[in-house]
């Protein structure tokens, strides 16, 4: 066949795939677009006055009241404001921090690190945990292994979060001295000594969610015909195990994408017990004192993180599912 004609050929079947692709980011953008409206509508039409809020115990003269309204355009009409707040936005100026008195942006970005840090051990200790203990608690559905995952995930999610921190804090930091306190340390080795406790505490719950999906999933592909099918010709069970759990990655892709949102934002329940000095400590204290720059600048990146996890877990569809792309295509 010409290589010029294959080409053509394999660009007129990947253009559905393409186009699918770019119907679901530009839905995500239109989600932001109309979450930014709303994060701003809310902090702005809440009851209160914005000016009091921002003067706090000081004197409020009228020239003072002016000088507030004019440095942060409360003097303009509301969607003058918004359109000033989204094209800084947009150019990675969302303002200053009232509290701190620095630009937001270095606000967060002095506490990124520590949140990061915490969401990705987090995160890795819970798949690292849940899916092969769901594996092998589906392989040996009804044995002392499915009896001790199920018992854990049970465990896992009915147990708050600061609960478990509290009592981790306990054990391991004050009767078992061997974890610190609080704080994030000094970096390096000493941060990931001090991030140990926080992660665990966030991954008992969400690891019990991944533990669930991937039995459930796995328990269903393991009674499917092809299974029975393949042992009928000798294929290992080790063999057949992988087989299966390559069928069941939608679910568990699905239950991790989940399990990835509910942890941007449960990171700030541990960041509290544990006084780590993140992003979810820094959204409590600007709400406590109402620092709009800041809470609106973090509302809007958790949601957009939350949108592209979601993004990503689309395109796992597509790369572990070969039906997904097909139905792409098709369509």
């Amino acid at each position: 066949m010409d290589p010029i004609a294959l080409r053509r050929a394999r660009a007129r079947r990947h253009r559905p795939l393409g186009r699918m692709l770019a119907v679901r980011v530009l839905g995500v953008l239109g989600i932001l677009f109309v979450l930014s409206i709303v994060v701003f509508a809310m902090l702005h039409l809440a009851p209160g006055d914005l000016v009091k809020n921002l003067l706090g115990n000081r004197p409020s003269s009228p020239d003072a009241i002016a000088a507030i309204r004019a440095r942060y355009h409360l003097d303009e009409p509301l969607p003058v404001q918004y359109l000033q707040w989204l094209g800084g936005a947009l150019g990675g100026d969302f303002g200053e921090s009232i509290r701190l008195q620095t630009p937001v942006v270095d606000a967060i970005a002095d506490r990124l690190g520590v949140t990061l840090a915490l969401t990705g051990l987090a995160f890795a200790l819970a798949l690292a945990v849940a899916i092969p203990l769901g594996v092998q608690s589906a392989v040996h559905a009804g044995g002392v292994v499915d009896r001790v995952a199920s018992a854990l995930g049970i465990v896992g999610l009915s147990a708050p979060t600061f609960a478990v921190g509290l009592l981790l804090l306990y054990v391991f930091a004050y009767y078992l001295p061997v974890f610190p306190v609080y704080g994030a340390g000094d970096g390096g080795l000493d941060t990931l000594h001090h991030l140990v406790l926080p992660a665990v505490t966030l991954a008992l719950g969400l690891g019990a969610i991944v533990l669930k999906l991937t039995r459930a999933a796995m328990l269903r592909e393991l009674d499917a015909d092809y299974v029975t099918a393949a042992r009928a010709r000798g294929i290992t069970d080790a063999t057949t195990h992988r087989i299966a759990l390559r069928n069941a990655a939608i679910p568990i892709v699905t239950g991790a994408s989940l399990v990835l949102t509910f942890l941007v934002g449960g990171t700030v329940l541990a960041e509290t017990t544990y006084a780590l000095p993140g992003i979810g400590t820094l959204l409590q204290d600007s709400v406590l004192y109402k620092d709009l720059p800041v809470v609106q600048a973090l509302t809007l990146l958790i949601a957009v993180v939350i949108a592209v996890i979601a993004l990503l877990a689309d395109l796992a569809y597509l790369l572990l599912d070969p039906r997904v792309r097909a139905k792409g295509v098709s369509a």
